[in-house]
C-alpha cells in the first residue's frame, strides 16, 4: 500500500482514495459510495455538535509504521499500552493470537499454526477481503446498513482496519482470540470494520481491547461489527474499552443466530466521553439464545448510553441482559435497550435487570427499555434498580480493618461480580485494575 496522509473531507475523492490504495473491488467502493451518500443525508440532520465533529476528524490515516509480524518490532508506546492491560504475557501463555490495529491499520497480526490447520481463518480485514471474497460478498454489510444510523453509514463509506474471523463447523476455539484497537493522532476518526462468521456446531471467543491517549482535541470512534452464527454454533464477544474522555465512541454491533445457536456480548466500558452502543441479537432460529452482560463506570464529564436489542424472531428463542451501571462526579450512566418479541416468535423468555450504583449526589442513572411484544405466548421479566452507595456497609468493613477506598472498592468489586466473572481470568484482573484506578 502506497503511504497516505490525513484526509480530512468526507467527500466521494477522499472514498475513492481509500479503496485505491486498498486495491479494493469495484463492488467495495459502489457500497463505500452508497454509504457515502446515506451518510450526507444523515448528516444533514445531525445535531450542530454532531456536525462539528464530523467536519474536524480526519477519515483516514495510514500509520507511520508499516505491518509488523513480530513483537519486538512493535514501536515501544503500543507495547506500554498492552502492558496496562497485561496483554503481552496473556498473549504468550494464553491467546490464540493478536490482531492489532494502530489508528487505521492493522500492524501486528499473529495466528497460531494448528488454527489454520482447523481452516480457522483470523487476520485483518483487508487480507480477508482479500483472501476470502466470495464469504465477504455473502455476509459483508448484510447486517448493518448504512441508512441504519449516521455512524454506521460513516463507517460504511470510510472504514478501514478491524478484524475477520472464520470458524469452520465442527470446530471449537478454545482460547480468547484478542484484537486491540487504539487511537494515536488528533482529531481521528477511527472506523474500524470486524466480520466474524462461526459455522455449525462450532464456538469461539473474541476480546477487543479499545484505548486512546488523552488529547486536547476531540476524537470519534465509529467501528461496526457484524457476527453470524450458524446452527448449535457459540461465540461470545468481548469488548474491554478505555477510551480517553476525549473520545466520542458510536459504534453499532449486529448479531444473527440461528437454530440453537448461542450469543453472548460481554461488555465493559470504563471511558470515553460519550458512548452510545447497544449490540443486537437477532435471534432468527428456533430455539437461539441472546445474551448481554454490561459494566458501564461513568466519572466526570461522561455520559454512557449502553444496553442491548434482543429480536425474537424464532420459536422457543431465549434472550438475558445483566446490566450493572455505576456512575460519580455527576456523570450520567443509562441503560437504553430494546425487546421486541416477533409474532412468529411463540414460546419465548427474556430477562431484562439492570442495577445502577449512585456513588454521589450529583450522579445519575436511567433505565430506558422498550418492549414491544407481539406474541402472547412468551414470558417477559423486567427489573431495575438504583441505589446509592451504602455508607453503613462501608463503615461496617472499615471497622473490620479496610480502609475507606477499599471498603468502596469492595462494594463496587460485588456489585459488578455477575458481569466480571464472565471474563477470561486475566482480562478480569486486568479491568478490576483499571476500575481501581479510576474510583481513586
Amino acid at each position: 500500500m502506497k503511504d497516505m496522509k490525513l484526509y480530512n473531507p468526507a467527500t466521494k475523492k477522499t472514498v475513492e482514495k481509500i479503496s485505491s490504495a486498498k486495491n479494493e473491488p469495484e463492488w467495495i467502493l459502489e457500497y463505500r459510495l452508497n454509504s457515502l451518500k446515506k451518510f450526507e443525508a444523515l448528516r444533514n440532520k445531525a445535531t450542530p455538535m454532531e456536525k462539528k465533529l464530523l467536519k474536524q476528524i480526519n477519515y483516514y490515516k495510514d500509520p507511520a509504521a508499516k505491518k509488523k509480524n513480530k513483537w519486538e518490532d512493535i514501536p515501544a508506546e503500543i507495547k506500554e499500552t498492552f502492558d496496562v492491560l497485561g496483554l503481552p504475557q496473556a498473549e504468550k501463555d494464553f491467546l490464540a493470537g493478536i490482531e492489532t490495529q494502530y489508528n487505521s491499520e492493522a500492524i501486528y497480526g499473529s495466528l497460531k499454526r494448528r488454527l489454520g490447520k482447523k481452516g480457522v481463518v483470523f487476520t485483518n480485514i483487508e487480507k480477508g477481503l482479500k483472501n476470502h471474497p466470495a464469504l465477504f460478498k455473502r455476509y459483508f454489510g448484510k447486517l448493518v446498513k448504512p441508512e441504519n444510523n449516521l455512524y454506521a453509514a460513516a463507517n460504511g463509506a470510510f472504514w478501514s482496519g478491524g478484524s475477520f474471523l472464520y470458524v469452520p463447523s465442527n470446530t471449537q476455539i478454545k482460547l480468547p482470540l484478542q484484537a486491540y484497537f487504539r487511537i494515536g493522532a488528533l482529531n481521528l476518526g477511527q472506523f474500524e470494520r470486524t466480520l466474524i462468521i462461526v459455522e455449525k456446531d462450532s464456538s469461539a471467543h473474541y476480546v477487543e481491547g479499545c484505548t486512546a491517549p488523552s488529547f486536547s482535541e476531540e476524537a470519534l470512534h465509529a467501528g461496526v461489527v457484524e457476527v453470524f452464527v450458524g446452527e448449535n454454533a457459540h461465540m461470545r464477544y468481548t469488548t474491554i474499552q478505555n477510551w480517553s474522555k476525549n473520545v466520542q465512541n458510536m459504534v453499532t454491533k449486529k448479531s444473527s443466530v440461528e437454530r440453537k445457536g448461542r450469543m453472548s456480548w460481554v461488555d465493559t466500558n470504563l471511558g470515553s466521553k460519550e458512548t452510545m452502543k447497544y449490540p443486537s441479537c437477532y435471534l432468527r432460529g428456533e430455539g437461539s439464545f441472546g445474551e448481554m452482560l454490561s459494566v458501564t463506570y461513568s466519572t466526570k464529564g461522561q455520559k454512557i448510553n449502553a444496553g442491548a436489542r434482543m429480536i425474537h424472531e424464532g420459536m422457543g428463542t431465549k434472550s438475558r441482559v445483566i446490566s450493572r451501571s455505576i456512575a460519580r462526579k455527576g456523570s450520567e450512566a443509562n441503560y437504553v435497550g430494546e425487546l421486541r418479541v416477533e409474532a412468529s416468535a411463540k414460546n419465548t423468555k427474556a430477562q431484562i435487570r439492570c442495577d445502577s450504583l449512585l456513588l454521589d449526589e450529583g450522579a445519575k442513572s436511567k433505565s430506558l427499555p422498550k418492549l414491544e411484544i407481539k406474541c402472547g405466548r412468551s414470558k417477559i421479566e423486567h427489573e431495575a434498580s438504583a441505589t446509592k452507595l451504602d455508607e453503613e456497609r462501608v463503615n461496617y468493613l472499615i471497622s473490620r480493618g479496610l480502609t475507606e477506598m477499599e471498603a468502596r472498592n469492595a462494594i463496587i468489586q460485588g456489585f459488578i461480580e455477575p458481569v466480571i466473572r464472565e471474563l477470561p481470568l486475566e482480562y478480569a484482573l486486568e479491568f478490576n485494575k483499571l476500575m481501581e484506578s479510576q474510583i481513586k
